[in-house]
């Protein structure tokens, strides 16, 4: 029997309804949830992305600024950009968009944004936070994952995850937030990653497995047993002659084959991806409450 499509989109859409309420709340006792980010130089993927996110304020009444500058910005210009944005009242959540040209540091700039308005959740305060368990702005993709499972009544509880990729910003806080003594986590989890032996061996003892290694329909078929859960948080660009485009996005996944297998599968695209920006929204919103309460 065919797996239980896990659509991205419709419970993505779901959530920027259930936004547009608390938004709507909050301009009724006089704040506007802002989000600005920050976007540096000319990369299309960026410039596509920052788009959607501004699309998505405009949808549920969020203020979206976008900052542009050109990839020649020096480090203080942008420094003070970070700053000048820190200090702005109407500015409950802050993004500088990745990746950020060569000669600037993107770790130096993301320890600059405020913990409080680093709705990414990248900044070491809310990843240490989100290590112990404690409430705060969680990495978007993963707390997106998280969601998708709870809205789908996947529980993790008791079962084994493997999570393929060890990135900081996917691997790693997924692993922080599933491992958890909480509601919706308490999973034995399993980190395999590039150095990582029998590959195949290790996926196949997944009850839910989450791939996030960015390689093209990596995880085939014969490595998942039957029944277990396939989170897919890949989006990749292959070739493909018969697309009017030339390429096709699929994700590390072989879809066509995990498919017949498991219980529940991600598409690529319209599985974890519109997630993302779902949370990106709700870190904002939730930052506009704690002002209201400031």
């Amino acid at each position: 029997m065919a797996a239980t499509i896990i659509n991205g989109k419709k419970v993505s859409n779901e959530i920027k309804e259930e936004l547009k309420i608390k938004v709507d709340a909050l301009k009724a006792k006089g704040i506007t949830p802002g989000l600005a980010a920050v976007l540096i130089g000319e990369d299309p993927a960026s410039a596509t992305y920052v788009r959607s996110k501004a699309k998505a304020c405009e949808k549920i009444g969020v203020y979206s600024e976008v900052i542009r500058r050109s990839a020649d910005i020096t480090a203080e210009e942008l420094i003070s950009i970070i700053e000048d944005l820190n200090g702005r009242e109407e500015i409950d959540g802050i993004l500088v968009q990745s990746p950020l040209p060569k000669h600037i540091d993107e770790q130096a700039m993301t320890l600059l944004i405020d913990p409080k308005k680093d709705v990414d959740g990248f900044h070491p305060f809310n990843v240490g936070m989100t290590l112990i368990g404690q409430p705060t702005f969680q990495s978007c993709t993963p707390y997106g994952i998280m969601e998708l499972l709870r809205r789908y009544e996947i529980d993790p509880s008791g079962k084994e995850v493997v999570i393929l990729g060890r990135s900081n910003i996917v691997g790693k806080p997924m692993g922080a937030m599933l491992v958890q003594k909480a509601k919706g986590a308490n999973a034995t989890v399993t980190t395999a990653h590039s150095r990582t032996k029998g590959f195949p061996e290790v996926c196949r003892r997944a009850d839910i497995l989450i791939a996030a290694i960015g390689q093209p329909e990596f995880v085939k078929g014969d490595w998942i047993k039957d029944a277990a859960v396939v989170i897919d948080v890949g989006i990749n660009r292959v070739e493909d002659a018969s697309k009017e485009k030339g390429y096709r996005l699929c994700g590390d996944v072989d879809f066509a084959e995990c498919e017949k297998k498991a219980s529940f599968i991600t598409p690529v695209p319209g599985g974890v991806g519109p997630m993302t920006i779902a949370m990106l929204l709700t870190n904002t919103v939730k930052s506009a409450q704690r002002r209201l309460l400031l």
